[in-house]
């Protein structure tokens, strides 16, 4: 047998949605409205979605940050395995797309758990280390502009605690970190980022192959 992941084609994929994801009606409502939007590849697949629920759980946090918010699938994932007084803070620079969002978390019932913040990520982040919140976040979820990777991380990384979770979405880019031939600046940008995170001993890491590739970073 071998020792590599199983390649997953179409119908693999469709027999581990369905006998894995549970999503909510909530959820699947949202997902299927942001399917017909023009956008629509930037909102991560409900396997992800769960998987990153159960982080949550399994890491009990009560206070989390996402970078790129877009329609809200991610979020609301999270927050709704999120407990009741938990604290969600979500950084984007769209009032459209996340209109949509603020909508379905009505409906789920978690909009007081959700902190949106409409404004470059970089300035609520620095804001939020300004106001001494360093150190006090159990998990961020990092999925916006592929320019910025490397800052968001710096500024996650200073503001979650000790044994605190970082995500980091994308980072297969669609098989181009390992293709030569892509040279483009988003695909550079990630890669460095990938190699800056292997010899990184603050952190403990795993890239897994989930979606886009979901790297998880555990502070030290």
């Amino acid at each position: 047998m071998s020792n590599r992941t199983t390649p997953v084609d179409d119908r693999l994929h469709d027999y581990l949605v369905a006998h894995s994801v549970r999503e909510s009606d909530v959820q699947r409502r949202l997902r299927e409205a942001t399917a017909a939007l023009e956008r629509r590849h930037m909102q991560i697949a409900p396997e992800q979605g769960q998987f990153m629920a159960l982080l949550v759980e399994l890491t009990g946090a009560r206070r989390i940050i996402e970078i790129g918010t877009f329609t809200g699938y991610s979020a609301l994932c999270m927050a709704e395995a999120m407990p009741s007084d938990g604290r969600l803070i979500c950084c984007d620079v769209s009032d459209e797309w996340t209109r949509i969002a603020r909508r379905f978390w009505r409906e789920s019932g978690v909009v007081g758990r959700i902190d949106l913040r409409l404004a470059p990520a970089l300035e609520t982040l620095d804001a939020l280390l300004a106001e001494g919140e360093g150190g006090r976040f159990d998990m961020a979820f990092i999925d916006a502009d592929k320019g910025n990777y490397a800052c968001y991380f710096e500024r996650c990384l200073a503001l979650v605690r000790p044994g605190g979770l970082i995500l980091i979405d994308n980072t297969l880019w669609h098989g181009a970190v390992a293709d030569p031939q892509a040279q483009d600046g988003d695909t550079q940008t990630i890669r460095a980022l990938n190699d800056s995170l292997l010899r990184d001993e603050r952190v403990t890491i795993s890239l897994v192959p989930i979606g886009d590739g979901l790297t998880l970073a555990r502070k030290r």
